[in-house]
């Protein structure tokens, strides 16, 4: 498996009903709990004061990362995603092996 960093900024659509937005939301939690336990989704921050987030995500390749991880999401559709591939550094603490 590969690693990703991902960086998503969400743009709801003007207009949007505010509980289509609320159950998304609520949805979008759930589905990461999902993609956490098989090991898509690593860690999710939040910049303080912004409306973005930041993770690491796991993958095969970058396109299952798009079509099974992230294009699952219920704010997909108003997202858009920064994907960078990663690799590790021989000075990383965390480096197994």
């Amino acid at each position: 498996m590969n690693e990703y960093l991902v960086e998503l900024t969400t743009t709801v659509p003007e207009g949007t009903d505010p509980a289509e937005v609320d159950a998304r939301r609520t949805a979008e939690s759930v589905r990461a709990r999902e993609l956490a336990a098989q090991g898509h989704l690593l860690r999710l921050w939040r910049p303080v004061g912004e409306l973005r987030s930041i993770g690491v995500w796991r993958a095969e390749d970058e396109s299952e990362l798009r079509e099974a991880a992230l294009g699952s999401l219920p704010l997909w559709p108003w997202m858009t995603a920064v994907v960078t591939p990663l690799q590790s550094h021989p000075s990383d603490p965390g480096r197994v092996g």
